[in-house]
């Protein structure tokens, strides 16, 4: 009898794919870049000049922040309807230590952190251990964070605060090398530029590894020529921001505060276990516990998170306006809500990613300015934002019910 040998079979690698895009990935970054577009065109490029884009970072670092924190609750299937609170009574806490009680600003910028992270272990503990629901509890959160900070700040506010607090949330880093000539454009700061282009090759280095690790697995990767026009179109984007910039007042610290966050965030929720912990709460909460997630301990944990961000955007917001006032922070948290879910994350919860939750932040800041720029009234402000939000629930919403059709 003769035995027939196979052929050994080789490992597949699944080739380049073409061009495609998956809209629920790459729909917010489309959106963005029209919403950029249609807005630099209304107000006759106003809204891409130097200063602007200067301001708009600054005056919406603060819901930035939030979004990073809120990201992550909503991921964990929360919510938390008492961020803004807490920013007012951190602010608060903060303008009663440097003003009042004379604490030098470092001591009382880890205090008010302190102070931030007893606010959010106080509500974990009510929503993890003893089964309240978050809504219930960050409400209850709401009320009484701002009953404490009318009651410390009365009906007056509390300024002004150390010189370094105000840099920290209104200055920028300081040129420490020459300004180098750009033709047309006028001089820009050299050290700014140079940051720029290390961040734009450390983005490139990035992608790179990224997709050499999923044609090692065998995943489906964009071909050459995609993959480097993808990169480049984002680098330009990049750079010319940071140009921008340079050739007002160089980078912002608080811009410089904010890359930190989301760089450090994005590792936390992509490539630690507790950040995958998060996910698979918010996925799946029956799956998570039996496979041995400490559930409990995640959902503390975010909240503890949520109010350091809180008490690190309280901090930011006094010290731009050189006064803790009893009504900071109002809608705060609502802003930081709908920057999160038209960043991307769906309502179930389970789903996002925190560059998504700062570019949902960024589409409403743009909205905000773009139509100021062109004198819209607020309330058309406002119709505007809440019509944005809805579409982008709704095309979450209709993304799901067309892959559970594709099934």
């Amino acid at each position: 009898m003769t035995t027939v040998v196979e052929p050994a079979v080789e490992p597949t690698v699944t080739p380049p794919t073409r061009f495609s895009v998956n809209l629920r990935q790459s729909g917010i970054y489309i959106a963005f870049a029209a919403i950029v577009v249609f807005f630099t065109i209304l107000t006759n490029g106003a809204l891409l000049e130097p200063q602007n884009l200067s301001n708009m970072v600054i005056q919406n670092s603060y819901v930035l922040i939030l979004a990073i924190g809120m990201i992550l609750i909503i991921i964990a299937g929360h919510i938390d309807l008492s961020a803004g609170s807490v920013v007012a009574v951190t602010g608060a806490l903060a303008a009663v230590l440097m003003v009042k009680a004379d604490v030098p600003w470092p001591l009382a910028i880890v205090i008010t952190l302190l102070a931030g992270a007893a606010i959010g272990a106080w509500q974990g503990f009510w929503i993890a251990y003893f089964g309240i629901p978050a809504f219930i509890v960050t409400l209850a959160g709401m009320l009484v964070f701002r009953a404490l900070t009318m009651t410390t700040l009365g009906n007056q506010g509390i300024g002004p605060f150390a010189e370094d607090v105000r840099t920290l949330s209104n200055g920028f880093i300081p040129g420490f090398l020459n300004n180098v000539g750009l033709g047309p454009l006028g001089g820009a700061d050299l050290f700014t530029l140079l940051v720029g282009i290390a961040t734009v090759a450390g983005i490139v280095a990035v992608q790179w590894r990224a997709r050499r690790g999923r044609i090692g697995y065998g995943q489906a990767v964009d071909s050459l020529p995609v993959f480097w026009a993808k990169l480049a179109g984002a680098s330009l984007v990049l750079m010319f921001v940071i140009v921008q910039l340079a050739r007002f007042k160089n980078l912002p610290w608080v811009l410089v505060l904010l890359a930190v966050l989301v760089l450090t965030y994005t590792l936390i929720s992509q490539r630690t276990v507790f950040g995958r912990h998060i996910y698979a709460v918010g996925g799946n909460l029956q799956a998570a516990n039996l496979s041995g997630v400490k559930v409990k301990q995640v959902t503390f944990w975010i909240f503890v998170n949520m109010g350091v961000l809180s008490a690190i955007a309280g901090i930011i917001f006094a010290g731009r306006l050189n006064l803790a006032g009893p009504t900071a922070g109002n809608a705060f948290e609502l802003d930081a809500i709908a920057a999160a879910f038209i960043g991307g994350a769906a309502v179930q919860g389970g789903v996002g990613k925190v560059v998504g939750a700062i570019t949902g932040g960024l589409i409403m800041a743009v909205i905000s300015n773009g139509m100021s720029l062109n004198s819209e009234p607020p309330e058309r402000v406002m119709l505007v934002k809440g019509l944005v939000l809805l579409a982008a629930v709704a095309f979450d919403v209709w993304a799901k019910r067309r892959a559970g059709r594709a099934r």
